[in-house]
Order: C-alpha cells, then structure tokens, then sequence
C-alpha cells in the first residue's frame, strides 16, 4: 500500500481532519493533502512527525498488519541454516577461493572485471529493423 493511503485511512479512522494534523505536526495542510494523494513522497523524519500527530507508531504508517512486522532473518541467521549460498559445502569453497583470488589482483584489474560482469548482467537491447 502506498503511504499516503495509509496516512489517510489511519486520519479517517481517527476522524481527524487535514487542518487537525497541520497544528498537531507543524506541516502544511497542502503538503499532507499532496502526500495522501500520492504527489509527494514524504523524508523519514515527515514521516515521524505525521505518525506523532496522528498518536500511531511510525511503522503503522507503512503496515497494514496487526502488530509490527516480523523483522527478516540476518545474513548470520540464514547461513546457521544453511539457506544462504556460500555458507557451506562445495559453494564455501568455491566462495573462499573466489575472494582468495580478487584478493591478489590490482584494483584496476578488480575494477576492469566488475565493469565487465556489469555489462554482462544488463539485458540485450532490441535493435530496431532498419
């Protein structure tokens, strides 16, 4: 969902007005009409001054759930696992061996070889018939 849809059911649903959320968080009314209506994407720090003028948790600006979401699991948890690739068998050591490798190569050889794996990884472009 969009945050400026959520800003304005979560104001709705408080039956507060856009003028009642421009004195309670010192924002202009047209600033929070623009962002409800999806012409604006308001900075974090708006973002808290809304969620305290509307007395919610600043999450509940941009989650629809019951409680706060689940947070995802860290590099460190997936790789206890053995979900994350590289953590373990065959693709740790193929892993090691690759760092081992960019490890003795020049930075302008570092460099040369990731501008040629970027180029490689974008999409073929369609020529245009002549």
């Amino acid at each position: 969902m969009i945050v400026g849809e959520r800003l304005r059911m979560v104001r709705e649903e408080k039956e507060l007005s856009q003028g009642d959320i421009e004195k309670r968080s010192g924002l202009l009314r047209c600033y929070i009409s623009r962002v409800e209506n999806g012409h604006t994407v308001p900075a974090v720090e708006t973002l808290e001054k809304l969620a305290r003028a509307l007395e919610v948790p600043l999450y509940e600006l941009m989650y629809e759930g019951e409680g706060p979401p689940k947070p995802l699991a860290t590099n460190t948890q997936a790789a206890e696992r053995g979900k994350l690739w590289g953590s373990s068998g065959k693709d740790a050591r193929y892993l090691r061996k690759l760092q081992q490798c960019l490890a003795r190569m020049s930075e302008d050889d570092r460099d040369l070889l990731l501008h040629t794996v970027e180029r490689m990884s974008r999409p073929k472009r369609q020529e245009k018939p002549q």
